[in-house]
């Protein structure tokens, strides 16, 4: 399953903004995959934390080999050094468990949690040790669809915005300008600047880098003169 979004949300975005239009037309419908069930959604976010995509890939087809259905009741039925054993570090283990306990003894009400509004879905995600803000914004895009989620703690979101248009930095004001251009469907234009974070338009460069390249550069050319005799 993907992250369903429709031409509503393409025509606002592309009116709110022609750059992110021409980004639109150019890269065409794009596919990112879900994960509808929350929990086990929490349990493959936790995985992936600190570790790149393709061992969170690994790690998590080794978990799902191991529990057959990625539940409460099977995390809580398998032992800690069994879970290890699938390459999880210990830090890891307890938070899945600790989460699982909270789900299996009802403190936190995954049916519920689908009825709430996006910011009290991120107070009950982020109560679980393990679970900061960001994952809990990643779990409303790809596994709850809502459609208005544009984290400011995404480093590629970030880059993605500088790319775009340019700029050197993206404080917080600025994002919360962006925030409200694209609003309600913050996560379709999250969608495309992962894109273009990640390469997809390769004539687009990272300003911030290049003003750290030339910085570099010039700290490189003072510390290779010689210095004058006293």
């Amino acid at each position: 399953m993907h992250f369903a979004y429709d031409e509503r949300a393409v025509t606002y975005l592309g009116r709110r903004d022609r750059r992110l239009r021409a980004v639109m037309e150019r890269l065409g419908p794009l596919r990112r995959e879900v994960i509808p069930d929350l929990f086990a959604a929490l349990v493959h976010a936790i995985v992936g934390q600190q570790v790149s995509m393709a061992v969170q890939r690994t790690l998590w087809e080794r978990v799902q080999g191991a529990l057959g259905e990625v539940s409460p009741a099977r995390v809580l039925a398998v032992a800690p050094e069994d879970l290890r054993a699938l390459g999880l570090s210990g830090r890891k283990v307890e938070y899945v468990r600790e989460a699982a306990q909270a789900v299996a003894g009802g403190r936190l009400d995954m049916a519920a949690l689908r009825e709430m509004d996006d910011a009290a879905v991120c107070a009950a995600l982020v109560s679980l040790r393990g679970v900061g803000l960001w994952t809990a914004e990643m779990l409303l895009l790809f596994s709850l669809q809502r459609q208005d989620v544009f984290s400011f703690d995404d480093l590629a979101i970030q880059r993605g915005l500088r790319m775009l248009y340019r700029h050197k930095l993206i404080d917080r004001a600025r994002f919360e300008r962006y925030r409200r251009r694209f609003s309600p469907y913050g996560s379709v234009a999250s969608l495309y600047l992962w894109a273009v974070a990640g390469g997809a338009l390769p004539e687009l460069s990272d300003p911030a880098a290049e003003t750290r390249g030339r910085g570099g550069a010039e700290a490189r050319r003072r510390g290779g003169k010689k210095a004058r005799p006293a």
